[in-house]
C-alpha cells in the first residue's frame, strides 16, 4: 500500500516532463522508501539501477546489461570508463528517458571520479537525451557529493529532494486504526515506511515487537547498526551517545561524563546526528539556541528512541533468549514511555491547529524560575503568528483527569509566567481520553484531534 509522497511524486513528475533533461537529487536515511518513490514515477522505458560494493569494471558491466533492456546489443561491448558509457547511452537513444542511479554512494565509493564525470557530462549537455536520477541512503556522503559548495555537481541539480520520514496520520491510514492505537504504534516505527510493512506483516503490535525486535535472528534486531554503517566510519561513539541518551542524559555534560571525555569533542556528533534526523536538541520556549547554557537532547526517531530505550539495556537478557522477560518489563514501562512520545506529538501539531482564531508558531517546552521564585515547567508553550496570544498548554496520557485540578494549576502557572509580556494566554489540555464535560476556560484536543492535525 502506497500513501502519502504526494509532493514528492509531483516534483518529480513536474521535473521528469521537462523538455529539457533534468539532473536529480534524491537522498533520505534507509527504509524510507526512496526507491518505492522513485520506481513509482519512472515510466517504462526507464533504466532504473540498484549499485552495490562490486569493484567498478563489474558495476559498469552491470549497468550496461541493465541498459540493453531498452537498447538491445547495449551490453555486448566492454565499457573502459563511466564516461564512455553514459556518452555510447546518450548517442544511442531513439527516444528520451531517464537513468535512475540508486544508491549512488556505493558506485562513487569504488570510482571517486564519478562526480567530476557527471560534471562534465551535464556541463556539456551530453545527456540532452536522458534525465540523470543519483539517489543515496547516505545522507551526509550525498550532501557532500551533491550539494556541497565544494562538489564538482554543486549548483547543477534542477531538483534536490530530501525525502524524510512520514508523520503519525499517514501511519494511522496504513494500519486502518484508530487515532488512540496509533500513537503506540508511531512510539515504535516511527515514521519509517519499510518498519510499517514490517509491522503489518504481523498480527497484533506485541508480535511485531517479539518477532521482529526482541528475536536476535529479527529483522531489526540490529537496525542501527545498519543505519550508522551509512553515515560514519564508526558507529561506536554515536551508539554510545544514543545509548545513553535513551537511559536518560540529556545534558553534554552528562554525556561527556559518562564517557570519560570533554564536552568538546560531542558537539560536532551532537549536531551531526541532529542534522539526519536522530535527535533533536530542545531548549526552553523563548530562550536563544545560541546563547541558552539549558539545552537538552531528545533521540527525535520513535524507533531508535524505543530501541535505546528498552533493547540496549537488555540486550544481554535477550541474547539469552529471556525475550518473555523483557516483554514484561517493556509492557510495565510502555505508558510512561508514550508519555514522552504524545506530548512532543502534541507540541509538534500546535503549528497545524486553529486555537480560539489563532494559528501559531511552532511549540516548546519551557522551563525555569517564575514570577514566585519558585521552578516550574510548561508542557506546551507557543506564541500566535501574530504575537498577540501565547498558548499555554498541560499533556496528560492517563485515562483519568481532573479539569478542574488540571485548570487550577494551569491558572496558578499563567500567573507566574515570566515572559508573557501582557499578552492573553490561552490554555489547553492534550489527553489520552475526552472527559465527559470539557472545562468552559480550557481547550481540549484528544488524540483524533492531534493526529488529524497532521493530514496534509
Amino acid at each position: 500500500m502506497f500513501v502519502n509522497r504526494k509532493n514528492e511524486i509531483s516534483r518529480l513528475k513536474g521535473a521528469l516532463a521537462n523538455e529539457k533533461s533534468q539532473f536529480i537529487v534524491v537522498y533520505g536515511r534507509r527504509r524510507c522508501g526512496k526507491s518505492t518513490l522513485l520506481r513509482e514515477v519512472l515510466a517504462q522505458n526507464s533504466v532504473y539501477f540498484a549499485a552495490d560494493l562490486r569493484e567498478k569494471k563489474l558495476q559498469i558491466g552491470a549497468l550496461a546489461n541493465q541498459i540493453e533492456k531498452i537498447i538491445p546489443g547495449f551490453g555486448k561491448p566492454v565499457y573502459l570508463d563511466w564516461e564512455s558509457l553514459l556518452l555510447t547511452f546518450n548517442r544511442s537513444l531513439q527516444k528520451p528517458t531517464t537513468l535512475c542511479i540508486d544508491e549512488f554512494p556505493y558506485l562513487v565509493k569504488n570510482s571517486p571520479e564519478l562526480p567530476s564525470v557527471f560534471q562534465r557530462i551535464i556541463d556539456e549537455k551530453s545527456h540532452q537525451n536522458f534525465n540523470l536520477i543519483i539517489c543515496g541512503s547516505s545522507q551526509q556522503m550525498m550532501y557532500n557529493m551533491a550539494l556541497d559548495s565544494s562538489s564538482p555537481l554543486y549548483g547543477r541539480s534542477d531538483e534536490i529532494i530530501r525525502v524524510k520520514p512520514m508523520n503519525i496520520h499517514h501511519l494511522r491510514e496504513y494500519l486502518q486504526i484508530t487515532s488512540l492505537e496509533v500513537v503506540a504504534e508511531f512510539g515504535i516505527w516511527g515514521g519509517i515506511p519499510r518498519y510499517w510493512e514490517i509491522r503489518n506483516q504481523n498480527k497484533n503490535l506485541e508480535d511485531a515487537v517479539r518477532n521482529n525486535l526482541l528475536d536476535q535472528n529479527g529483522l531489526l534486531y540490529e537496525e542501527p547498526e545498519r543505519l550508522f554503517i551509512d553515515e560514519m566510519r564508526t558507529s561506536v561513539q554515536a551508539f554510545s551517545v544514543l545509548s545513553l541518551i535513551g537511559a536518560g542524559c540529556h545534558r553534554i555534560s552528562e554525556i561527556a561524563a559518562r564517557l570519560g571525555k570533554p564536552v568538546t569533542q560531542f558537539s560536532r556528533l551532537l549536531g551531526f546526528l541532529t542534522d539526519l534526523g536522530y535527535i533533536r536538541r530542545e531548549i526552553p520556549f523563548g530562550e536563544s539556541i545560541k546563547s541558552t547554557k539549558k539545552s537538552l537532547y531528545k533521540i527525535d526517531d520513535s524507533f531508535l528512541n524505543f530501541y535505546f530505550t528498552f533493547l540496549v539495556p537488555n540486550k544481554s537478557r535477550l541474547e539469552f533468549g529471556l525475550a518473555d522477560l523483557v516483554w514484561n518489563d517493556i509492557k510495565n514501562q510502555f505508558d510512561n514511555y508514550l508519555s514522552a512520545i504524545w506530548e512532543d506529538l502534541c507540541r509538534k501539531s500546535v503549528p497545524f491547529l486553529e486555537i480560539d482564531g489563532k494559528r501559531f508558531n511552532p511549540a516548546a517546552r519551557w522551563w525555569g524560575t517564575g514570577l514566585n521564585g519558585k521552578p516550574m515547567e510548561l508542557d506546551v508553550v507557543a506564541e500566535s503568528t501574530d504575537h498577540s496570544v501565547l498558548l499555554v498548554g498541560e499533556v496528560k496520557w492517563t485515562n483519568k483527569l481532573s479539569l478542574d485540578e488540571i485548570n487550577a494549576s494551569l491558572s496558578q502557572k499563567c500567573l507566574n509566567i515570566p515572559f508573557s509580556r501582557d499578552k492573553k494566554v490561552i490554555k489547553a489540555i492534550f489527553g489520552k481520553v475526552t472527559p465527559a464535560n470539557v472545562h468552559p476556560e480550557i481547550f481540549f484536543f484528544d488524540p483524533d484531534d492531534i493526529v488529524s492535525a497532521f493530514r496534509e
